[in-house]
């Protein structure tokens, strides 16, 4: 049994029989002024080892505070984009020992590191940082961070194009692969003919059997409607319906 616990935004927790995988894990007052957030963590079993991605430094992704887990907890890992910048005088300033570097696995777009016994692979954004796929226990996960089909109303019809096509060109690489989970951008802002536009590619191009929107900003009532959409019908049942924060969705492995 795997465990998915969406936390808020773009947070999610996967829970497996011997680790969490937390990924993008945020400050939610730092982001109070867009949106009022009230995700919070679930008590975490101590014996389990946890592993904290955060695929780029926007506040909505990342917090420096995380690190401070490491002060009660010999079993974390740190997987983060390299534009999260953590030189030697800013964590001193801020209080940490030099030693939580020795904890984290700083990664660069279209690499591939293995950290324990995961292969983790990350494609480049259309925005910032990375986007994660994880080979863990048999399985394969896809986080988007924020690589999407950007198409901001007002904007043009060439900026949607041009994102459009950097979109497609970021997931070439695993238009042929199967994914177990699949977290995937569906951003409201982008507006009535934007919303939907990486979410559908993905969702006709890349076999996954469990697709979780995110980046939603808390307007979940835009996953129906994307699930009405034309030549949606027969691949809905793969897109997991979310209504609120802290929510845990169970799935057969």
């Amino acid at each position: 049994m795997i465990k998915v616990y969406y936390i808020m935004h773009s947070c999610f927790m996967v829970e497996l029989d011997d680790r969490y995988l937390l990924l993008d894990y945020f400050d939610k007052s730092v982001v109070s002024d867009v949106v009022e957030f009230s995700g919070c963590l679930p008590e975490l079993n101590p014996n389990k080892y946890l592993y904290v991605f955060a695929s780029h430094s926007h506040k909505d992704h990342w917090c420096l505070e995380n690190l401070r887990w490491a002060d009660s907890r010999d079993n974390i890992k740190y997987i983060l984009s390299k534009d999260i910048r953590l030189g030697r005088n800013y964590l001193i300033r801020n209080g940490f020992d030099l030693s939580i570097k020795d904890k984290i696995q700083f990664v660069g777009s279209m690499k591939t590191y293995k950290v324990d016994d995961m292969v983790i692979e990350t494609l480049r954004s259309t925005d910032a940082g990375v986007a994660f796929i994880v080979q863990v226990n048999g399985l394969n996960i896809y986080h988007a961070g924020d690589l999407n089909w950007w198409n901001a109303e007002g904007k043009g019809e060439l900026y949607g194009e041009v994102y459009g096509r950097e979109y497609k060109r970021m997931l070439k690489p695993i238009l042929n692969r199967h994914f177990d989970l699949g977290f995937v951008v569906m951003d409201a802002r982008m507006g009535e003919d934007g919303y939907f536009l990486g979410m559908e590619y993905f969702v006709k191009n890349i076999e996954c059997d469990h697709i979780f929107p995110m980046h939603m900003w808390g307007q979940y009532q835009w996953i129906e409607r994307f699930k009405k959409r034309p030549g949606i019908a027969n691949l809905r049942d793969r897109i997991i319906d979310i209504d609120r924060e802290n929510v845990i969705f169970e799935i057969e492995d």
